[in-house]
């Protein structure tokens, strides 16, 4: 009698953890907070995660240009590539992305939706730094080709507080378009001010780094770079380097990397610019964008009135490296920014000389 009644309880409770688990599944399938089945149709969406809603905004928006980066492309959107480039445009962002994570979304975007033109930013820090500091935030089940591993999705707490989360902000009217999703373009204020008090001077180095002291990171960073133009030679892919503010040439400088940075993009060109399928670009030395600090919140991030502006030179060609120019490309910038005065943005009467109006001065 104890066995059968002590058999019911178990039944009862595996058929109610069933159902719970049913109802967890249903609600998240129902909800689909990382568009993993679905973008939203009757509603606008609403980012939390650029790691865990990527993979879906890939599956589920197919484009002719894409734009991927870490958070210095969040404040370009897929309107710009429209109209710089033509047809459909899309910015998928990874903030502080490492290249193995990169290689995630750019597979999956490839299974998916191949673009014809794949735009991407090449930050110096992210390049140039060991592949082995990963974090492993990236939900790697939601960008594989497995379908039967979707159990982790519709089975996943924190997708389960996602999907709450999401109905919540929808309730609240907090969706956004796709083309402004994960932009904090009106959370900070744009301007020299504001890029100046971000920025923290180092003090400057007793010694500076050996000349080769990057190359072994950046060059398997760029392997993976190089591994996409061979495995996708019908797509066209403009590499750039992602125009960091003047005040990033300060901090290298005073922390005795200025060499060891220039071997690495020399090592970036060596690799990347044979490929047919590759364009590289150098806006990393565009004067008209890094020394306007106008455009930025800190010593790397910059505006969308940026971005568009960088998008327009990477269509032109204006910043275009070359296996003929970019030696000299990069000798010219390196005798530049050894001797440029960074002293003077601490100079209180340099910006009452340069950002006041002539009239006003006399």
């Amino acid at each position: 009698m104890e066995q059968r009644a002590y058999q019911k309880w178990t039944r009862g409770l595996l058929l109610g953890l069933v159902l719970v688990l049913t109802a967890c599944a249903a609600v998240v399938y129902r909800v689909d907070p990382c568009f993993y089945y679905r973008m939203p149709t009757d509603r606008e969406p609403v980012f939390f995660s650029e790691r865990y809603q990527t993979a879906g905004i890939v599956r589920n928006n197919p484009a002719d240009v894409v734009l991927l980066g870490s958070s210095m492309t969040a404040n370009c959107y897929g309107s710009q590539l429209e109209t710089v480039f033509g047809g459909t445009g899309l910015r998928l962002t990874i903030p502080d992305g490492y290249f193995s994570e990169f290689d995630q979304v750019m597979g999956l975007l490839m299974r998916t939706h191949p673009p014809k033109r794949v735009l991407f930013a090449m930050d110096t820090n992210i390049f140039t730094r060991s592949p082995d500091g990963v974090t492993g935030a990236m939900p790697d089940y939601l960008y594989d080709a497995s379908t039967i591993n979707d159990v982790k999705y519709l089975l996943n707490k924190d997708v389960l507080y996602y999907s709450l989360y999401a109905l919540m902000a929808q309730r609240w009217d907090e969706g956004e378009p796709l083309d402004k999703g994960f932009s904090w373009m009106d959370t900070v204020w744009w301007n020299h001010m504001t890029a100046l008090e971000e920025y923290t001077r180092p003090d400057i180095a007793p010694e500076p780094m050996p000349r080769d002291g990057l190359l072994a990171d950046a060059a398997k960073n760029l392997a993976v770079a190089a591994s996409w133009a061979e495995r996708y030679p019908e797509v066209e892919f403009d590499f750039y380097f992602s125009p960091y503010s003047i005040l990033y040439w300060d901090k290298i400088g005073r922390m005795g990397e200025t060499d060891a940075v220039f071997a690495a993009l020399e090592l970036a060109c060596e690799t990347l610019l044979p490929y047919e399928n590759v364009t590289l670009h150098g806006l990393l030395f565009d004067r008209d964008i890094i020394e306007h600090l106008d455009y930025y919140c800190d010593y790397v991030h910059h505006s969308d009135e940026a971005g568009a502006l960088a998008l327009e030179k990477i269509h032109s060609g204006t910043d275009r490296l070359t296996e003929k120019n970019y030696r000299e490309t990069l000798a010219n910038w390196h005798d530049f920014v050894v001797n440029y005065d960074y002293d003077k943005f601490w100079d209180d009467y340099y910006w009452y000389q340069f950002h006041t109006p002539a009239d006003a001065k006399t």
